[in-house]
């Protein structure tokens, strides 16, 4: 076989991670950092915010996260909770188009923990 056909590349993406001013995302961090490792994904990087209930267009570390896709530096944005992108669903929605369209898809690791999290 040709070295060329050989060599296979890994699947990239980039953790993004938002929280209220002081909260401490390190389990969310450490979910992430296992979930992609579990399925042999590169982490090209981690990206923590504090931003609160900023909307997602006025956010920088997410606009650094979407340019991670957009320079094909990786093909996933990695997050936690679907909150963590928005919680309104327009919002959401937008974001993951804006992925899209830039080569790439969001992908949420526990939506459930969001939605529970929600409904109480």
């Amino acid at each position: 076989m040709p070295a060329e056909a050989a060599k296979v590349e890994r699947f990239r993406c980039v953790i993004y991670l938002c929280g209220a001013p002081n909260t401490d995302i390190t389990a969310p961090r450490q979910e992430c950092t296992e979930y992609a490792e579990a399925f042999g994904w590169e982490i090209t990087g981690v990206i923590e915010e504090r931003a609160g209930l900023l909307s997602p267009h006025g956010r920088d570390g997410l606009g650094r996260a979407v340019e991670h896709i957009k320079s094909g530096e990786a093909g996933a944005v990695l997050t936690a909770w679907r909150s963590m992108i928005s919680s309104v669903p327009q919002e959401y929605d937008e974001v993951a188009r804006e992925i899209e369209k830039a080569g790439g898809f969001l992908h949420v690791k526990d939506s459930a923990h969001s939605e529970r999290r929600v409904a109480r």
